[in-house]
């Protein structure tokens, strides 16, 4: 059967990771992959995951499956965090969720639902996007369009650009927003922002679409939803996918889930119903560990204090690598303003550095990141961040 078939090209990231891994030279910096890694350069497992861990190990009774959207509990939970305990998106039950395999199976829950109700949808996306944003999509059947996003020029979100192309959006299409944290940028959409995109698709009709990943490791739980929370009181229909690899450090559970917001109570028992049968099809009901995790971390007072105060500290120490990569590049005396990375939020910062700078220190100096010049802030460490100045400006000097 695959005698004649070419082998599919390797995952732009995970293939970067596979090549590291066999990288042999000592002092080797991995800063492609999107993981967060403490300061010992290892993914940790948070202390309230292993205390929930221990509890349910205790407690648990039985290995049977979970109901199609997951553990009802779980799904409450989620929607406290993603809107605030007090949103009226919760006490009117304008919401439904189901727990979802990860952050990219919550995407093709919700783009399999939308698609279902009109074949003819498109998918617009940033420009611009996380890479595998284009691949869960067309895969689900949609034609993928952009929309404007980055300005290189000015390093910050071109929202002038992106308004006017949204603004022309077919009603009916999907569009979908980095709710914070913007993968692969790292520049993020303000306040009144958000408000003003709102408007835009009222006006347009567009079914907005946000994925919610990074939540917590941009400014803190509450700040980092405001786009949620703009558009969940609008009263539009909405879909938000959100994840727990990053905030809870559950990359290998695959917990996620798909919240769909509508306009009324009857219309969300509606959604959840044709949720169910996406659900159901794909891959029936999800694997309840991680989730479970997870719902006794929120429901439990001391260990959702711990989970905020240890997810309070990722996102500090990765604001401090930030600083530091600014500082240090500065002190070498790079001519190059790289100032604009402060300005940036969450693990990722586009770095500016051109395609031939990102070949030439793996090449050279073993240091790992995307084609693209994005780099991964949580790879650095006070252990080998004067060395990747070092490099990258030395690298620079040659540049010219």
């Amino acid at each position: 059967m695959w005698k004649n078939i070419e082998a599919a090209p390797a995952d732009a990231i995970l293939g970067l990771t596979e090549a590291f891994q066999a990288e042999s030279r000592p002092g080797k910096v991995n800063l492609g992959v999107g993981v967060y890694k403490d300061e010992t350069g290892i993914t940790p497992i948070p202390g309230c995951v292993k205390a929930a861990e221990l509890i349910l190990l205790e407690t648990e009774k039985t290995k049977s499956y979970l109901p199609i959207p997951g553990e009802p509990v779980y799904g409450v939970e989620v929607q406290k965090l993603i809107f605030g305990e007090s949103s009226e998106v919760i006490s009117g039950r304008r919401a439904v969720t189901a727990h979802a395999p990860g952050g990219t199976g919550a995407l093709r829950v919700g783009a399999d639902l939308l698609k279902k109700f009109n074949k003819d949808a498109k998918l617009w996306l940033s420009d611009p996007s996380w890479t595998n944003h284009r691949s869960v999509f067309s895969a689900a059947g949609y034609a993928v369009e952009e929309y404007p996003y980055y300005d290189a020029d000015a390093k910050g979100v071109d929202f002038v650009a992106m308004k006017e192309c949204l603004a022309r959006v077919p009603s009916g299409d999907v569009v979908l927003l980095h709710a914070c944290c913007h993968n692969p940028t790292g520049f993020d959409l303000s306040a009144e922002q958000w408000k003003e995109l709102v408007e835009v698709a009222k006006k347009a009709g567009w079914i907005p679409f946000l994925d919610f990943a990074y939540q917590g490791l941009g400014e803190g739980l509450e700040q980092d939803r405001v786009g949620v929370v703009a558009f969940a009181e609008s009263g539009l229909d909405m879909v938000v996918s959100s994840s727990f690899s990053k905030n809870f450090g559950l990359y290998r559970e695959r917990v996620g889930a798909c919240t769909v917001v509508t306009p009324s109570e009857a219309e969300a028992v509606v959604a959840m119903s044709h949720l169910k049968t996406v659900v159901r099809v794909l891959y029936s009901n999800p694997p309840a560990h991680g989730g479970l995790v997870v719902k006794t971390v929120l429901t439990s007072k001391a260990l959702r204090s711990q989970w905020v105060e240890e997810l309070d500290g990722m996102c500090r120490r990765i604001k401090e690598m930030r600083a530091q990569l600014v500082q240090g590049l500065e002190k070498r005396g790079v001519e190059r303003d790289f100032s604009y990375i402060l300005r940036q939020r969450g693990m990722f910062s586009f770095s500016g550095l051109s395609k031939e700078m990102v070949e030439w220190l793996r090449a050279e100096k073993a240091i790992y990141m995307v084609g693209s010049g994005r780099i991964n802030l949580a790879g650095l460490t006070t252990s080998n961040i004067d060395y990747v100045c070092d490099a990258i400006a030395e690298g620079l000097k040659q540049e010219k």
